[in-house]
């Protein structure tokens, strides 16, 4: 059985500064008009980030075989050296000359207020990737990208009988609702947080009960209060795991997708695959950064069995 999943969604760095005290202390109410402001930031950091970069290290962390898809830039060197390290497949990223990868810049108060800028970079031109780079593969996952890419993607995964996830994450708003719908109605699978099923629904006019039954599964994300699953006319509710502690939420959306990739690889149901990507999601958010947490697969394993019975995978 392979568990090779083609994973086609932005790559990127993610830099984050720190402004040890509160943008409000700075910002006129009566100035907003002409806001020239700079924040000392003497701590910063760079991570590894983009959704289908995240995912391809948190599936890599349950055994699987990713395979992201996606265009990168000149400075992607380290983030290669990274992938190889972990010895994840980085033939579908392909380097646009003179660009950068994607990377957003991020800039944050003491009381996480963020200030954020995203340059889309080698992004653009992830449409030149054709799904079929990726070879043979158990399933597929279509998330965050340039606009003309996700469409592209998803037609060649569907056209190509893979059982696939759609997850259009922060840019839904690139869409009108029937192009939402276009892309909504080729796929098995559409995995949103709660705040994008809102999202969705108001651009398409359709309730989540009638976006669930234009596919085969619909799962909204709750954050700490679990998911639910829409399968078959029915909403089921995932129980959450409580994290051991609370360190940084970004990312967690894109561990519990990989859980989701395993039990469609392995031919599960995607109730088992939401259970292990609740136990992912846990564990990421008590580490910084999207790619820091390194559980054993013993330890992912204890977790779930923990939480909801005995390991299916």
């Amino acid at each position: 059985m392979t568990l090779r999943a083609a994973i086609a969604a932005s790559m990127a760095y993610d830099t984050i500064m720190v402004f040890e005290g509160q943008f409000t202390d700075h910002i006129l109410p009566d100035q907003i008009h002409k806001i020239n402001l700079s924040f000392l930031s003497p701590r910063m950091r760079r991570e590894y980030g983009g959704c289908a970069g995240n995912i391809a290290y948190n599936y890599k962390l349950v055994g699987g075989e990713p395979v992201p898809i996606g265009m990168v830039g000149d400075d992607f060197g380290p983030y290669f050296d990274h992938y190889q390290r972990w010895g994840i497949d980085a033939s579908c990223l392909v380097t646009a000359k003179d660009s950068y990868t994607a990377q957003c810049f991020i800039v944050t108060d003491l009381h996480n207020n963020q200030l954020a800028g995203f340059h889309p970079g080698a992004m653009g031109l992830s449409a030149q990737i054709p799904v079929a780079q990726a070879g043979a593969v158990a399933c597929g996952l279509v998330g965050p990208d340039a606009k003309d890419a996700m469409q592209l993607h998803t037609q060649q995964m569907a056209a190509a009988g893979v059982p696939f996830i759609l997850d259009p994450g922060q840019n839904i708003l690139l869409f009108s609702g029937p192009e939402l719908l276009e892309l909504i109605d080729q796929a098995p699978v559409l995995v949103c947080n709660d705040y994008e099923a809102e999202l969705v629904a108001d651009k398409t006019g359709l309730s989540l009960e009638q976006l669930a039954t234009r596919v085969q599964t619909l799962i909204v994300t709750r954050g700490a209060e679990g998911s639910w699953v829409h399968q078959g006319g029915q909403r089921h509710a995932v129980a959450p795991v409580v994290a051991t502690d609370v360190k940084d939420p970004t990312g967690c959306g894109d561990a519990y997708r990989a859980g989701l990739l395993l039990a469609m690889a392995k031919g599960l149901p995607l109730m088992q695959g939401a259970q292990l990507g609740s136990v992912l999601g846990a564990i990421k958010i008590a580490v910084q950064g999207c790619q820091n947490h390194k559980p054993t697969l013993a330890e992912i394993r204890a977790s779930y069995e923990q939480h909801y019975g005995a390991w299916p995978f």
